[in-house]
């Protein structure tokens, strides 16, 4: 926090009245016209791209940048997204439009963990994994703010804080019970990086319940972990119209003026809802302080102060010209990241396909000329759309014909009300018939998987029933296999699903997520082999919903790659590509050490095949002797590399202290002397990567000696 700017906010909020400074802590703070302060709308979304204010950049959704497993390219969309956001916002400014969805606070990344497939709002976050998590949300961030922290580009603000993954259903009344150690090592550690390291201006909170307190007034975790225990000076905002649910649902408050003072008294500064309009009648019954409210205030205005949306102070970004809005840069970064984004999950050689070779192509699903299947939610308005049937079209041109039929409805049983069920059917069995090869979109969209409130279907508030296709899906899949002709699958989701027929049945199956609203170019691209998919799987892809605890439940106890017993479809950290990838000469610097020691671990990454080829190079950890519940593996490291054919590069990690600590049943940070596993390869070192990829992780086994000690996580 700038001290200079802190001072200043100081001396604005202390001329100001009572009322006036209550109406600064909701969303649509009101102008103070005698003190020189506009009206600031603090609602803003740029999850993927500026969103909800006109055309923008659209970028693969959040989870599909997950995939990409790349620090690099998540800050460069991060920049890119509030290049646009300030271009855009001089423009409305000048305008005089401070409308919703026009400032420079912007409420992402959603750094909530992916824990349960079934969760709508998971394809908002960058997966299950802690780690991965709290890397490319750091790098969001700082993409975002920019490096200049006293004149930051945009601020960014770290969502839901905290215990936060469905049911969307019950997010109003629900009380998610969670163990210290649980917290901590899961719910907690990318909010925490996010705080510390890349010292993000906000967080929001969530609208459950956690261990019985309201997430948005939650004493425990908004006073005692992120004030006083992290050193977060930013502000803390509600999530929409959460404190109401504090009277109305969750039942700790009686009426608005409780809820209000709750709020305020645990450190939640801004309100996005209409509670904190009577946080004036709270103090007045003495329920809240002055010396509160001021606080809370001074933090608003000091932020305000540093982006440069008081008049007073200017912005060194203020000249950013609206030409960069869906520049051309910006168009090429959203492609490119798309193409990483991809993760091959079968290949029996039919991709790359050849368009040479081909005089027929038949596109077929619901998902095959969908423009919502594109963006996911949260989404802005592109000038341009390319599904996947306008992606294969431009890539092919009038070489070969393609054929097209949706062939079901995402997941109603006929496409016409008065039509009967299949309806489609024979269409695309025609299509079939007639192609060299079938291409298969067939997913999810926003519109069936997402926010309570903005999704409402027979899957029930956004949240999915299950992992199966929905619809009569599946039953089109087997139907147009059974024609005999080579099936392509593409899944454009933001989940997984239960692929387990069409992984013994097609000849091959991609996960392109919701790649952006161009996003058919980079799959075009990506099956005609001007690229090879790179992606890795972000979330474990389970082979039956027999495989999930209950959704209710938030203890990790067989969840996600760090615990799940069982033998997944699909591992966190899979994916293949079309070039052979060999890694070799794996060492670490030494098998023993002490507690503060450091070890190095090297591989090289070989490049054996004939095409480029990105890759993932992954390293975990295990602690074999631990005297509590650690996960099978966590991920520890990550580099993306970027090879030619014949070429090879050595990938090199340093491990701290840090990295091999494990979470006590108090919460704490621990390193245990005794034996420790380090495994480093493309893929998790479990039997089904090794299975489904041919290659084997190399696996190290070190002695840390001395006393346990603790250590900041």
């Amino acid at each position: 926090m700038n001290q200079e700017t802190m001072k200043r906010a100081k001396e604005i909020v202390s001329q100001m009245t009572m009322e006036e400074k209550t109406s600064q802590m909701l969303y649509h703070a009101a102008a103070i016209d005698r003190l020189g302060i506009p009206a600031y709308c603090w609602w803003n979304e740029a999850l993927h791209g500026v969103a909800r204010a006109g055309d923008a950049t659209v970028f693969p959704q959040a989870v599909g940048l997950g995939a990409t497993f790349d620090e690099e390219l998540v800050e460069k969309i991060g920049d890119a997204t509030s290049i646009e956001g300030r271009a855009k916002y001089n423009q409305f400014t000048k305008h005089g439009d401070r409308d919703i969805y026009k400032g420079l606070t912007y409420w992402a990344p959603n750094v909530n963990i992916f824990r349960d497939p079934r969760w709508g709002r998971g394809h908002e976050t960058y997966g299950e994994d802690p780690y991965l998590t709290g890397q490319l949300g750091m790098a969001f961030v700082k993409g975002l703010q920019g490096p200049d922290l006293d004149n930051p580009k945009a601020a960014a603000c770290a969502k839901h804080f905290a215990v936060h993954s469905g049911p969307e259903a019950d997010r109003h009344h629900f009380d998610a019970r969670v163990s210290d150690q649980d917290l901590y090592d899961t719910y907690l550690y990318a909010f925490k990086r996010l705080v510390k390291d890349a010292k993000v201006e906000s967080v929001m909170g969530a609208y459950n319940r956690v261990n019985g307190e309201p997430a948005c007034g939650s004493k425990r975790l908004l006073k005692d972990i992120l004030r006083d225990d992290w050193g977060f000076e930013g502000h803390v905002v509600s999530d929409c119209w959460a404190i109401r649910d504090f009277h109305e649902n969750h039942k700790v408050t009686g009426c608005e003026v409780e809820s209000a003072a709750l709020a305020v008294n645990n450190g939640c500064d801004l309100n996005c809802g209409c509670v904190y309009e009577k946080l004036i009648y709270a103090y007045k019954a003495g329920l809240v302080s002055e010396e509160t409210i001021n606080t809370a205030v001074e933090r608003l205005i000091e932020l305000r102060l540093r982006l440069g949306t008081l008049p007073e102070r200017k912005s060194k970004y203020d000249d950013i010209p609206y030409e960069v809005v869906e520049c051309k840069e910006h168009i090429d970064l959203a492609i490119e990241a798309a193409k990483e984004s991809f993760v091959l999950l079968k290949n029996d050689g039919v991709l790359p396909l050849n368009k040479d070779k081909l005089k027929t192509i038949g596109v077929i699903g619901p998902n095959s000329n969908s423009r919502i299947a594109l963006v996911g939610n949260y989404e802005g308005i592109s000038s341009e759309y390319i599904t996947p049937l306008e992606g294969i079209q431009r890539f092919v041109g009038d070489d070969v014909r393609v054929f097209h039929a949706d062939g079901t409805h995402l997941w109603k049983d006929r496409m016409h009300v008065l039509s009967e069920a299949r309806d489609d059917f024979a269409e695309a069995m025609a299509v079939a018939e007639h192609s060299d090869v079938v291409v298969m979109c067939l997913g999810l969209d926003s519109t069936i998987e997402g926010e309570e409130g903005d999704a409402g279907n027979e899957f029930g508030s956004g949240d999915k029933k299950g992992l199966k296709l929905p619809g009569l899906q599946q039953e089109l899949l087997e139907k147009i296999t059974a024609v005999g002709k080579p099936v392509v699958l593409l899944l454009l989701s933001g989940s997984a699903l239960d692929l387990s027929w069409a992984q013994e049945n097609v000849n091959a199956i991609m996960q392109c997520w919701y790649p952006g609203a161009r996003g058919g170019k980079a799959i075009a691209q990506v099956l005609f082999g001007q690229d090879s998919p790179s992606g890795k799987l972000p979330v474990t892809f389970y082979a039956s919903d027999k495989d999930l605890p209950d959704f209710k439940d938030y203890s990790m106890e067989n969840r996600t790659y760090r615990y799940f017993k069982g033998t997944p479809l699909y591992p966190f950290g899979y994916g293949l590509g079309y070039s052979k990838i060999k890694c070799g000469n794996a060492a670490i610097d030494k098998l023993s050490g002490s507690m503060d020691e450091h070890f190095t671990v090297n591989i090289d990454v070989t490049n054996q095949g004939s095409m480029n080829q990105k890759e993932v190079v992954q390293l975990y950890i295990k602690d074999v002797e631990a005297s509590t519940r650690v996960p099978l593996w966590s991920l520890r490291k990550v580099m993306r590399v970027s090879l030619t054919p014949g070429e090879t590069k050595t990938v090199s990690f340093e491990l701290a202290p840090r990295d091999f600590a494990i979470i006590d049943e108090k919460g704490n940070a621990i390193v245990e002397p005794g034996k420790f596993k380090i495994a480093v390869g493309t893929s998790q070192p479990d039997a089904r990567s090794e299975e489904l990829t041919g290659n084997k992780c190399d696996v190290f086994e070190i002695d840390l000696k001395g006393e346990t000690i603790q250590v900041e996580y």
